[in-house]
């Protein structure tokens, strides 16, 4: 069965095991998924992630989740370029989230971004999620 919005199915993962408390979820795994969760891991949202290939499966990225006295780091995530409606941005569009507090993840002709690196380098992108 084929997905046609990967990125979304990240946040969703992320997003459930996030009400639920886990400590880790399990993503099929991808070049762009390990994108977003290097920036989500700089900017301090999960602890950390791990690619692995289970016997006869397909490569799986892990999710460690990180809990600061027992509430996640992460409040809300949201997709916000869609693969039927593409939001493109030029560098004073980009948005802020939650007035600066949140990350925009920005995709950009220099790779992926934080909002705040993409302002900081002059250049604009597709914005793809937010995180806060």
């Amino acid at each position: 069965m084929s997905m046609t919005d990967p990125i979304a199915d990240l946040l969703t993962r992320i997003r459930n095991a996030t009400m639920r408390q886990r400590p880790t979820t399990l993503v099929p795994a991808s070049r762009l998924k390990a994108d977003i969760l290097t920036l989500m891991k700089r900017e301090g949202y999960i602890s950390g992630f791990e690619r692995f290939q289970p016997e006869g499966g397909h490569p799986t990225l892990r999710v460690d989740l990180k809990y600061v006295d027992g509430r996640c780091a992460i409040e809300g995530l949201r997709r916000l370029s869609k693969p039927g409606l593409r939001q493109y941005v030029t560098k004073s569009d980009i948005p802020w989230i939650q007035g600066g507090f949140g990350v925009a993840v920005v995709s950009t002709s220099r790779g992926l971004l934080t909002d705040k690196e993409a302002r900081r380098q002059g250049i604009g992108g597709e914005v793809l999620c937010a995180v806060w």
